[in-house]
């Protein structure tokens, strides 16, 4: 594995960890080799996980969901 444990860091790391691997995801995919991406997406997998392990109960914005994303398409068409 790489870097700590995700269930060993505090909620302001594992928010700064989630930050930064979220900022490199593009440069990664676009120019990464195909093992940095595998452990890209390993990594953030892990990180994700965590965060969602700690608050599944996290506000979700209406739009984020398939119904509000139905609802966008109507008033745009």
């Amino acid at each position: 594995m790489n870097g700590v444990d995700p269930g060993r860091l505090n909620d302001q790391q594992l928010m700064k960890e989630l930050e930064a691997i979220h900022r490199t995801r593009h440069d990664t995919l676009l120019h990464g080799s195909n093992d940095a991406l595998r452990v890209h997406n390993v990594r953030m997998a892990q990180l994700e996980g965590e965060y969602l392990r700690r608050h599944p109960r996290r506000p979700v914005a209406p739009g984020r969901t398939r119904e509000g994303a139905r609802e966008r398409g109507r008033a745009e068409a």
